[in-house]
């Protein structure tokens, strides 16, 4: 059997201090727990709700970070770009270069990320079908990159909600490529506490279970010391210390049928 997907690290990031002790702990749980594991973290927020909201060290600070994290712990990289200049930039050090949701739609970004031959992580928009990613792979293999996954992470539901349908877990599988269930995002409340976005972390683990179930083949999650502090996503975050018990229950889902 082979191993399941874990994408997980702090939503931005906040300190290198902070950056470190993520990604130490949640290595030594995937390898507890036998996962490929990437480590995920924003350089730059560039989508939050407020002008005020921090948005991260930016791409040549965060950079720096993410390699001594890649160097020192061994671990692969996951990272957003939203500009296309900054996908050459990004490809030098990640391993998934991470499309967001917002900006799945945008030729020139996809382009600039498909031609640095990475793995790309493409994120449903909340405003888009399952079965419409089409255009977005198509536009991505143009350029001969077939190194694609796509990424769950909820649909609008009125004003400041998001709701999750399964299907189009198993919808987007018919593409051929590996589908990740981003369930940190997925119960985001956009802009649900006005100058910043809500969630409601209670639901992260039922919608990963229920995700494995349909067939996702990786799981995505934002995790952090303290979520109810953290600079940006803090209400839909994991902690940290409640991150081991958590994949321990999800994966024996995954164990269970396959």
């Amino acid at each position: 059997m082979s191993k399941f997907i874990l994408i997980a690290g702090p939503c931005v990031i906040e300190s290198e201090e902070n950056v470190m002790k993520i990604a130490e702990t949640v290595k030594g749980i995937s390898e507890k727990l036998n996962l490929d594991y990437y480590f995920k973290a924003s350089f730059d927020k560039a989508n939050r709700t407020s002008i005020t909201s921090y948005r991260g060290p930016g791409i040549s600070e965060g950079l720096q970070i993410l390699q001594k994290v890649k160097k020192k712990y061994g671990l692969k990289i996951a990272t957003d770009i939203h500009e296309p200049w900054q996908a050459e930039k990004v490809a030098e050090i990640v391993d998934i270069i991470q499309i967001p949701a917002f900006l799945c739609r945008q030729t020139d970004l996809l382009v600039a990320a498909a031609k640095t031959g990475k793995l790309i992580n493409v994120k449903k928009a909340q405003f888009l079908a399952p079965w419409d990613m089409k255009n977005v792979i198509k536009k991505i293999e143009t350029v001969g990159n077939y190194n694609i996954m796509l990424c769950e992470r909820g649909t609008s539901f009125g004003y400041n909600t998001l709701v999750v349908d399964m299907t189009g877990i198993t919808e987007m599988k018919k593409f051929g490529y590996p589908v990740v269930m981003d369930a940190t995002h997925s119960v985001q409340k956009p802009g649900g506490k006005g100058n910043t976005t809500g969630g409601n972390r209670e639901y992260v683990e039922p919608l990963a279970k229920a995700a494995i179930a349909v067939g996702a083949d990786a799981l995505f999650f934002e995790v952090h010391p303290n979520p109810d502090h953290a600079l940006s996503d803090g209400s839909n975050m994991i902690r940290l210390d409640q991150f081991e018990g958590l994949l321990e229950r999800v994966i024996k889902v995954y164990d269970a049928i396959h």
